[in-house]
């Protein structure tokens, strides 16, 4: 059975580790900040909030706290507020551990694209493109498949890119996946999935 949009993000939030600053994508990776339970994570946004806590429950929400993704989030008793060139500052410096981000394609050496679809109206390549050129690790949460079943693990992308060679792991529906020189390495499938229904949902090459 292939894992839904809750069990992707808690399988990313598993990727986290004690004292990390970590920046999460809009999409299916702003619901890990539902997942960090007891670890010491510090979820930075880059619209300039450092601390942000889950989301809000029904009713609770302050429409003033925001995450990247214009969505209510709950602030805790460390957070720190600051503008977007100090947020960009932090990111370019190295600071955040590891971005989680979304995907519209991930090719098998890493490429990312998950800014745009060319001739469709998208709101900004957000901050992705720093992300993927400051941080010390990238995890992609996204559906193995596109709406007409068609693979998002490409041998090569074909949207602009968002960044080349920089996508370390990858968490989809069916599983996780690495990303190495050689290709594509299974590191674990969702229950119920097996290796062939991966190969066989995956365009890119799998070592």
């Amino acid at each position: 059975m292939p894992w839904d949009r809750n069990q992707m993000a808690a399988r990313a939030a598993d990727e986290l580790e004690d004292g990390w600053y970590v920046n999460l994508g809009i999409g299916i990776p702003t619901l890990v900040a539902n997942y960090v339970g007891d670890k010491d994570i510090t979820l930075q946004s880059e619209n300039g909030m450092l601390g942000m806590g889950p989301f809000p429950f029904e009713g609770d929400e302050d429409p003033d706290l925001i995450n990247a993704g214009k969505q209510t989030i709950t602030e805790l008793s460390r957070t720190a507020y600051f503008d977007s060139a100090q947020s960009f500052g932090m990111i370019r410096g190295g600071k955040i551990a590891m971005a989680i981000l979304g995907a519209m394609e991930v090719a098998e050496n890493g490429d990312l694209a998950n800014w745009m679809i060319p001739g469709k109206l998208v709101k900004g390549m957000g901050g992705a493109m720093d992300l993927v050129a400051g941080v010390g690790r990238v995890v992609v949460v996204m559906d193995h498949t596109n709406k007409k079943g068609e693979s998002k693990v490409l041998k090569a992308c074909t949207l602009p890119l968002t960044g080349a060679g920089v996508v370390d792991r990858i968490i989809t529906d069916l599983g996780v996946l690495d990303v190495t020189h050689k290709g594509l390495h299974i590191e674990e499938l969702a229950p119920g999935v097996t290796r062939e229904q991966m190969i066989a949902a995956t365009e890119g090459t799998i070592v």
